[in-house]
């Protein structure tokens, strides 16, 4: 008898103490600092696939020291609530159309901060048009080499009913293969049907995009809205 009543006293006694730990967690306030940045080559954004491209977020003096995961929307930007603190910024190994940088960002967050992650890609699009040509869209651009140790795989146009557009997230394409591509100084043009659902709509979102031999992520154009 004297047994059980000692577990049950115990049992009190470590539920009590959880339910305090579980009261000094809620007592600490959430952080209210938001960090913004975008990620930009010559001070414009690059764009990506929506939260297809990380960066990390470190607080080394946090006793956990664990990194907080920072997902870069399509139009290079980002953001995260945090505490006040000391904080590095690294961009992730073959995690973006851009040449692999061991630089660190030290970031101070003393209220809401905004950062610049500077980045080199391998190519950039310029002198981009795109338009509504008969039942397709067409684009016109140039392909700009910034950093050529590696070759085009492909550049492509791509459309969808969303304005969430890339290589995954479209509802038609076309891709003209970088080995097909004689001189990179020389315009491109690139035209694809417009599907029904789109042309009922009377809409689509068109982005370009390039890739890179041996990059997972590509490079893309800001989206362009196209009425039909």
């Amino acid at each position: 008898m004297t047994r059980c009543i000692s577990r049950r006293a115990s049992l009190a006694i470590v539920l009590l103490l959880t339910a305090c730990d579980y009261g000094a967690f809620d007592n600490y306030d959430p952080p209210r600092s938001q960090l913004t940045g975008r990620v930009v080559y010559q001070g414009e954004p690059v764009g990506v696939r929506s939260n297809g491209v990380e960066l990390e977020l470190w607080q080394p003096s946090y006793e956990l020291n664990e990194k907080i995961p920072v997902h870069v929307a399509q139009d290079g930007s980002f953001s995260a609530m945090l505490f006040d603190g000391d904080y590095k910024l690294n961009l992730l190994a073959g995690n973006g159309p851009w040449v692999d940088s061991q630089d660190t960002i030290y970031i101070q967050v003393r209220g809401d901060t905004e950062v610049e992650v500077r980045v080199t890609p391998y190519y950039v699009i310029e002198n981009l048009s795109v338009g509504q040509a008969g039942g397709a869209v067409q684009a016109n651009f140039q392909v700009s080499a910034v950093e050529p140790s590696r070759a085009v795989e492909h550049v492509g146009l791509y459309l969808s009913n969303t304005s969430f557009v890339d290589r995954i997230n479209q509802a038609a394409s076309t891709e003209l293969s970088g080995t097909d591509i004689a001189d990179l100084t020389a315009p491109i043009t690139l035209s694809v049907n417009v599907p029904d659902e789109l042309e009922e709509s009377g809409w689509a979102y068109a982005r370009v995009g390039v890739k890179t031999v041996g990059v997972s992520e590509m490079l893309y154009t800001s989206v362009e809205r196209i009425t039909f």
